[in-house]
């Protein structure tokens, strides 16, 4: 029998396994529609309309825009930035929102399937297989995730507000995900290349007291036992947009207000230390809740839970403490929903990183603003936005430096 050469086999396994550039083309023009979609998003949901009627339209002449004019990327330069008809400039911000979408798509695909700088062994025997066998969905989750972020980031940078729907959205996504994932990969992979949250049973068994707390609190507010906190915390704008240069309303009493959230968050605390003493005390439950969490798939759901409360936990934390100390809104709602979303994928312990990352890129900026001799505030989104990215790239370094800084071990 004649051997091949090894170089040959090396060629034909690397030709097998890069992708052709006519996906790679692909990748990049889905991306750039869906950047198309995100500009419909970014401008009408905070203004609470709807997202497929009536089709889009030029403000300046109401004219339909047709397919043709309506090509991510392309339509803009062929039409040099202008309406067709009536000669209304179109905002920049459109082709930069769909290049910006394009580039995510096509660079997340080549750090996880090509460069595999994110480590997930991808070829290897206890590795991903690739794209198709299973990296589909790790894919999928987190580019729905940065999708929701870049939206997110331009609509607080504009308005100063981050819908909750789109936090929301993302956090179904992220539970179902990690939920999903031992169905779809190898639950040891996902636990070796920590490529989903998993909960072990304490925590699941936390998750599950702190949501039963989370459902009477919600059902407390409904009734109007518990009262809400500030007025218009659902992310649409009321009937004036918002104008992040108008002076704070010095009427409203925040430390008072963000009392109520301490009453709100109240039932959720005493819900996961109920439910703790009860798995710790009675053993016939903590056998039978340690059953339940040996399925992959029960462990995937507790986790992305858990990653969503702890990605709640660190930024209202900070909102509460920092509202009592200086007397003012430190932080919004929208910016603790956007952490619990992205807890959902990343994890409890990564959120945390993330949130700590965040306030470098603040000094960046703030860096930039003084060199510059420019100031003009932006709110803190597009930080957190920015940190859970670099985070979710970046992951095992990260892990790997703050394990051994910390002795930290998987929760």
């Amino acid at each position: 029998m004649i051997e091949t050469p090894e170089w040959i086999c090396l060629a034909r396994i690397t030709e097998f396994e890069l992708p052709g550039w006519t996906w790679l083309i692909f990748v990049f023009a889905f991306g750039a529609c869906v950047g198309s979609f995100l500009n419909v998003v970014i401008w009408r949901l905070p203004r609470d309309k709807s997202l497929i009627r009536p089709p889009s339209a030029c403000p300046g002449c109401g004219n339909l825009i047709h397919w043709h004019d309506n090509i991510p990327i392309l339509s803009w330069l062929l039409l040099r930035g202008r309406c067709r008809r009536c000669g209304m400039r179109i905002s920049i911000r459109y082709p930069t929102i769909e290049l910006v979408t394009a580039l995510l798509f096509l660079g997340l695909y080549a750090i996880y399937f090509m460069a595999d700088i994110r480590g997930l062994g991808y070829g290897d025997t206890i590795g991903l297989t690739g794209f198709k066998d299973g990296g589909w969905l790790l894919y999928a989750c987190h580019i729905i995730l940065l999708s929701a972020l870049l939206a997110a980031s331009a609509i607080d940078l504009e308005l100063w507000v981050i819908p909750l729907h789109l936090c929301w959205f993302v956090t179904v996504v992220g539970v179902a995900g990690s939920a999903a994932a031992p169905w779809v990969l190898n639950p040891q992979i996902i636990k070796t290349f920590q490529l989903f949250p998993s909960a072990s049973p304490v925590i699941g068994i936390l998750t599950l007291g702190a949501m039963l707390g989370l459902a009477v609190a919600l059902g407390l507010l409904k009734k109007g036992i518990i009262k809400p906190s500030y007025p218009n915390q659902d992310g649409f704008l009321p009937e004036t947009e918002a104008n992040p240069a108008a002076p704070e309303d010095d009427t409203i009493p925040h430390r008072r207000e963000i009392l109520k959230e301490i009453v709100f968050l109240s039932p959720i605390l005493l819900g996961a230390m109920i439910t703790l003493a009860v798995y710790r005390r009675i053993p016939v439950v903590e056998r039978g809740w340690d059953q339940v969490m040996a399925c992959p798939m029960a462990a995937g759901l507790f986790g992305g839970l858990w990653g969503y409360l702890i990605g709640c936990g660190v930024v209202w934390v900070t909102r509460i403490l920092g509202t009592l100390a200086f007397g003012r809104e430190a932080m919004g709602l929208g910016d603790v929903h956007l952490m619990g979303a992205a807890g959902t994928l990343l994890g409890a312990e990564m959120i945390v990183v993330a949130f700590f990352v965040a306030p470098f890129f603040g000094l960046v900026w703030a860096s930039v603003q003084w060199l510059s001799r420019k100031t003009r505030q932006i709110p803190y989104g597009p930080f957190l936005s920015l940190a859970v990215g670099l985070v979710m790239i970046a992951h095992d370094w990260f892990w790997d430096y703050w394990s051994r800084l910390f002795c930290w071990r998987s929760f």
